[in-house]
């Protein structure tokens, strides 16, 4: 069974946020899946097969963390389709199966990537209690981004101040479904983004994500409402770091980026 590692929202390697990818002809049992996203100890794996033609999708997609399945991740589905088009195993848009529809990803003649996802509702709320010093910092104020999703947004002060976090992670784990994501304004467009964050994921496993596909979905609405362009640039200020282009389009986001394999070999077991 051949396993990719790859290396996602970003155009070089050890940055991003790595993922393994598989390509199967069917998925074994979920007991497997989750051993094997175990062993590979990044943030997802996905998992891929081939779905028969004429159906409104072409292969089957899903995602684990190292301790359990999750119903959307847009590094990895970025990881897979890059695995796709760079093997020949498919040529062209390809439209996914997974727990959140069918998700559609197009590369394009400069070697990026666009992920069509379904946008996130944000709904205002208050500050939790206790949040803040979970965080370590104070929130401007706070958002829920709903099921799909399942996470807390927190608007800070500022950029540096989001650069400077050191949660308490367990703590953080009593805020939300999934996690807790950290944002601000970027002090400098000129450097090429317009809004920060970082991505808090005690609940299913991760502590912090080095680049977020999924929380986009969230943050594109929040930041086009506040500087009025439905199209932005947002910076993950992990230590990996990475960037994600948005597009809002109603109920859709597109996030546009890169990806880079940088390992690849069998799994023997």
């Amino acid at each position: 069974m051949r396993i990719r590692i790859v290396d996602a929202f970003t155009d070089r390697p050890f940055a991003g946020n790595p993922a393994g990818v598989l390509l199967l002809d069917a998925f074994p049992d979920d007991n497997r899946l989750q051993n094997v996203a175990l062993e590979v100890n990044h943030a997802e794996t996905a998992f891929a097969h081939p779905l028969p033609s004429g159906g409104e999708a072409d292969w089957a997609l899903r995602w684990f963390t190292p301790v359990t399945e999750v119903d959307m991740c847009g590094h990895a589905t970025l990881a897979t389709a890059h695995v796709l088009h760079t093997t020949g195993a498919h040529v062209g848009a390809v439209r996914f199966a997974t727990r959140s529809g069918v998700l559609i990803a197009t590369p394009a003649e400069d070697g990026s990537i666009t992920l069509d996802f379904p946008t996130a509702p944000l709904t205002p709320a208050e500050v939790p209690d206790g949040v803040a010093e979970a965080l370590g910092a104070v929130p401007l104020a706070a958002f829920d981004t709903g099921p799909r999703v399942g996470d807390l947004v927190l608007e800070l002060a500022d950029e540096k101040t989001v650069h400077a976090l050191r949660p308490d992670h367990k703590a953080l784990a009593a805020y939300s479904r999934r996690g807790v994501i950290a944002t601000a304004r970027a002090e400098n467009p000129a450097l090429g983004y317009d809004f920060v964050s970082r991505c808090f994921f005690p609940n299913v496993g991760i502590d912090e994500d080095p680049v977020t596909g999924s929380a986009h979905t969230a943050l594109a609405p929040h930041w086009a409402a506040r500087l009025g362009r439905t199209t932005l640039t947002g910076l993950q200020a992990s230590p990996r770091s990475g960037r994600v282009r948005t597009e809002l389009r109603g109920d859709r986001t597109l996030l546009t980026g890169r990806a880079v394999t940088v390992i690849e070999g069998d799994l023997l077991a």
